[in-house]
This record gives C-alpha cells, structure tokens and sequence, in this order.
C-alpha cells in the first residue's frame, strides 16, 4: 500500500485484509511514522519511506496507490517497470500525457509474467498491494487499473446490461450530477485546487466518479461543450463546472460538478424510449438507490421482464478489488485500465479545454502537441475569464 491516509485505511486496507489469498507485505508513506503505525494497526509486517526500496525488497504482485495525484504517474510507473500490477486512486494522474506514460509502461497481452503467491503491499503517501509470481499469478501484463469502483455495484451492473442489450429501447436524454460541499478547511491542504497537483477541481477530483459511471451507461461521446468557474473558494482551479455532451448513439446529456451545494447529491438519469432509469445517493447506492420508470405503452409484464439484481452489491472498493484479483489471476486486461481507463479523464480534460476555450470540444482531439494534453488548464492562468465571459 503506498500512501496511508485516510483513504488507504477507510477503504483499500479493509477490503484487501478481506479479500481471500492476499496478504499485505508492505505499508510506505512519506511520513515514516505514519506508515510505521499503519503497519502496526493492520497487522503488516513491513514499513518503507521510500517506493523504490519497497519494490525491491518485497517484490509484490499488486501495488495500491493511495497518495496525491501529482505522485500517480511516477509511482505507478514504477510499479509496472519493476513487474507489478497497479490499482490506483482517482483521478488516475494529473493529464492525458502522463496518463499514456503509465499505459506505455504496461506489459502486453502476451508478456509472460513469472509466477507467484498474491500479495499485497502498503507504502508510504500511496498504497499498493502485491502478488508475489507464483500461481495464480498472471501470464500478461502488469496493468494499471484505477478506482472507479461505481461501476461494481450491482445496480450499475443491471442498469448496463439492460441499456447496452437494448432492452429498454433508444437512450434520448441523461443528466450527471456531482453537487457535493467542501469548505475552506478542506482546501487547506496544500495539494488541493491546485492544477499542478491535483489537476483540476471538482470534475477532476469527485465529479469523475458519477461521469465514468455515465460512460458506462450511455457509451463513447462525440462533443462536449461547457463553462467552469471560481465562484466562492480559494483555489486555483474551478469549483462549479456544467457541461454539454453528445454522445456516440445520438442522446444529449448535461453534466455538473460542484464543491458549493449545501444539500450533497450524486445523480444520474437516463431517459430511454421505453423507461427513465434513476440513480439517486451521495457517496453510494444499493438497489434500492436506483428507481425505473416505465414508458406509458410499456406494459407490467414488460416491465416485470427487465428483473432485478440478482444480488446487492454497493460499487464498493471490496467489489472493483474483486474484479482485479480475478482478472490478475486470469492474466487478461482488467476492467477501467487501458482505453476503458482513460475515457472518463479524457471527458473531463475536454471539458476543461472547452471552459477554457468557449468552443466545443471533439473526441480525440486533445493529442499530444495540444497544451491541453499535458496540463487540462491549458497552462492558462485566467482560464476561467473565457468561460465566464460565455454566459
């Protein structure tokens, strides 16, 4: 487990204590102490202040990443180099650019990785979880997967499947929304609203939960237009964001992120030809979160035949590290890796870039030589007068 924090020892450490057939090896954080008292409160039996070390001493099968985002990249990339697969927090890194830098140092399908007992370490400022080569060990990779772990629970899973099978007819409509509060004493860490170490405000940092969740549902996008803004915080980046999308089949949708929304929500509604499907929940859902509403001309029975999850599973860490382990042992590409991975950090720097520019922005068009490709401000200071000046 590399990084500590509270994120690390809310939701990586009790899920990977859980998980059958991993044991944790290391905990490394830039703050020796802290990673020394994780170590001791969950029972590790080693503790580093520095990555490098840890990846080879340990050798683990599987690293968690728990630190800030400037630290993704170079973290995760040398997890890969030195032969471990890489589960990492959101955002996955500040820009597409270092997004392609961690795909590149990724193995291929066909690499063969040595074998090796699953186990799982934690370092310092970031977490990481380990599988030593051995069986059950991968025969591909190493990859990097990075936590959307909405995307597991089993209300989004039926929801998926129903839209993506066509069983409730064409999507027309979808609204995305992430209206969460934060205050100045959560800005005041130092990392946070700050392009250069978080790259970006709420879009980037909260909001791209419910919008990869969104692509899951609707699929690729073909143009998104917005407008960003620093309203009330003191930060660099912005703390209200809303956005225009359209998508590949033809559906519209609106998307908007906000740190300044007293009564917290996260929701997202599709309108299809045959029903309206409705997420409604803050930081998490069970079945009962999602509501379907059918069409005048559906009948009960047809109704009745879209079903219901077979199971209540919540979109939890413990269920995305589940599908990881399983696709680990499988050797294949996990879910929210590789392309899958990227498309919700590539939305969300169009977004930014068409904020910025106040012109709509296409899918695949921030490539390298963009300046939006390697930073989602664009590098501009008074990114938000273009935006603002748009209304």
């Amino acid at each position: 487990m590399i990084g500590t924090g509270n994120i690390a020892d809310g939701r990586h450490l009790p899920a990977l204590q859980d998980a059958p057939d991993v044991e944790i090896v290391a905990a490394v954080d830039v703050d020796e102490d802290r990673a020394r008292d994780c170590a001791a409160k969950w029972g590790i039996p080693a503790s580093y202040s520095d990555v490098e070390t840890m990846l080879t001493r340990e050798q683990p099968d599987l690293v968690v990443i728990c630190t800030p985002p400037a630290l993704h990249r170079e973290q995760a990339v040398a997890a890969l180099r030195a032969g471990a697969w890489v589960w990492c927090e959101k955002p996955p890194c500040r820009s597409l650019a270092e997004y392609d830098e961690i795909a590149a140092a990724e193995g291929s399908d066909q690499t063969q990785a040595a074998e090796g007992d699953c186990h799982a370490s934690a370092t310092e400022g970031d977490g990481h979880a380990s599988a030593a080569e051995g069986d059950g060990h991968s025969p591909a990779g190493p990859y990097a997967a990075f936590v959307f772990q909405h995307r597991f629970g089993s209300g989004a899973e039926h929801a998926r499947s129903l839209i993506s099978q066509g069983r409730l007819g064409a999507p027309y409509v979808a609204l995305c929304q992430t209206t969460w509060y934060r205050d100045d004493a959560y800005y005041a860490v130092p990392w946070r609203g700050r392009w250069d170490t978080e790259g970006g405000g709420p879009a980037m940092g909260h909001g791209i939960h419910q919008v990869d969740l969104l692509l899951e549902l609707m699929g690729d996008w073909v143009e998104v237009r917005a407008m960003a803004g620093r309203l009330a915080r003191d930060v660099q980046t912005e703390d209200v964001s809303t956005a225009l999308v359209h998508f590949t089949s033809g559906a519209m949708g609106s998307v908007i992120n906000s740190v300044l929304s007293p009564q917290e929500a996260s929701r997202i509604r599709v309108d299809l030809a045959d029903a309206t499907v409705e997420l409604a929940h803050v930081y998490g859902y069970t079945n009962d979160d999602w509501t379907y509403t059918p069409a005048r001309h559906v009948t009960a029975e047809q109704a009745e035949g879209w079903g219901t999850p077979t199971t209540d599973e919540t979109g939890s860490h413990a269920g995305q590290l589940a599908s990881l382990l399983a696709d680990m042992r499988a050797g294949r590409r996990p879910r929210c890796s590789g392309v899958d991975g990227r498309r919700s950090l590539e939305f969300t720097t169009a977004m930014y870039k068409a904020a910025v520019t106040g012109r709509p922005v296409r899918a695949g068009e921030i490539v390298e030589g963009d300046p939006f490709y390697t930073d989602p401000s664009g590098g501009r200071t008074d990114w938000t007068l273009a935006a603002q000046s748009t209304g």
